[in-house]
């Protein structure tokens, strides 16, 4: 590449932390490493023109777990480790409301439901569970978390389970926020450009990308569901289909909705109607890093608009798109030293909106 001397030395000289990624972790890692230390040379790198992986892709869910999924977590952890994957996603977004504003992410507290299909007994394994849960996060909440209630949506069980204490923010206002702050505090964001790799030595980190080598003193990976690529860690991405209706006239759903163990999901929007999900479908299919549709989920999605959702409404998809997110066999995120001068926080579990903001002040916390 064809750099000047002003390139080289305002932005790949003297860097004291690179950070691969520029999503919800990596810039909430950037601010707090600029906090704490306000004279040192942060850079973030980005691949992609907006930020990659799922940031700016995801439903905009400000959630930590249906009741189901709860009841889940509870087949393979312990009742203390879901105790504090609850609070760590609760800590998470008072953190993100406090870094950056209710008014700046458009956060609302509709609260959240959990929906039932009619030929699944998950509905009595919940309602058995269901004061074992709250007993459990009684201490984290004051109060009961899942309350049962009625709902009027067709071809699904009338029942439902309803948490007050979720809500919903804009992901792109979320991003918008974030970056701002970052690049007021003094944070240098270089887009399109992709990390092939790094090697170190005791006291620096070389980086090769597909435009420049340089030289850094911290290296601090965020990429999630990407992370496979750069490090040897148990992180395996997970694509997300999500598609938005155009604006539907006198829309009365409100609240974010949960449905078949948290792998289908909507909620309203301007006035329109987001729905993702159908991973389910194709676990091994949508272990991916390519973006993209497929039919069958794209059908899947569009027939629980037109049976559940909105029966009897006219509506039009406006639009697809998927994101990657980073999962694995244990829900809590990889927050490590890697090297000397080598960190990385990953595997966020599909809970990026939650725990985003308090993965990436807990990674800045380990230089």
């Amino acid at each position: 590449m064809n750099f000047s001397y002003w390139e080289i030395k305002t932005w790949l000289s003297n860097i004291d932390f690179t950070i691969i990624g520029s999503g919800i972790v990596g810039l909430n890692c950037a601010i707090q490493l600029k906090e704490r230390f306000p004279k040192s040379n942060v850079l973030v790198l980005e691949k992609g023109m907006l930020p990659q992986g799922a940031s700016t892709k995801n439903a905009g869910f400000a959630c930590f777990g249906s009741l189901s999924e709860l009841v889940d977590d509870l087949s393979t952890h312990t009742e203390q480790e879901v105790i504090n994957l609850v609070k760590k996603r609760v800590d998470g977004l008072k953190l993100l409301r406090h870094t950056l504003g209710d008014s700046n992410i458009d956060f609302q507290q509709n609260g959240g439901y959990e929906l039932f299909f009619e030929s699944d007994d998950l509905l009595e394994q919940c309602i058995a569970e269901r004061d074992r849960i709250n007993n459990l996060l009684r201490p984290v909440f004051n109060s009961d978390v899942f309350n049962l209630k009625y709902n009027e949506f067709k071809n699904i069980n009338k029942q439902c389970f309803f948490n007050p204490f979720e809500g919903q923010i804009d992901t792109g206002k979320m991003m918008v926020s974030l970056l701002q702050l970052a690049q007021k505090k003094g944070v240098k964001i270089l887009n399109n450009i992709s990390v092939d790799s790094f090697s170190e030595d005791f006291n620096s980190v070389m980086i090769k990308t597909n435009k420049l080598d340089f030289v850094t003193s911290k290296l601090l990976i965020t990429t999630n569901g990407f992370a496979s690529e750069l490090i040897n860690e148990k992180v395996s991405p997970a694509r997300a289909q999500v598609l938005v209706t155009k604006p539907i006239k006198n829309l009365k759903i409100k609240g974010t909705f949960h449905l078949d163990r948290g792998y289908y999901y909507f909620r309203n929007i301007d006035n329109r109607i987001l729905l993702g999900g159908g991973r389910n479908m194709d676990i091994k299919g949508e272990t991916t890093t390519k973006f993209g549709q497929t039919q069958d989920i794209q059908n899947r999605l569009e027939e629980l608009l037109k049976t559940v959702i909105l029966p009897n409404k006219d509506y039009e998809i406006d639009h697809r798109w998927s994101g990657i997110m980073g999962v694995g066999n244990k829900k809590e995120a990889i927050v490590k030293q890697l090297g000397n001068n080598v960190f990385c926080g990953v595997r966020l579990g599909g809970m990026g909106v939650a725990i985003g903001s308090l993965i990436g002040k807990e990674l800045a916390n380990l230089v």
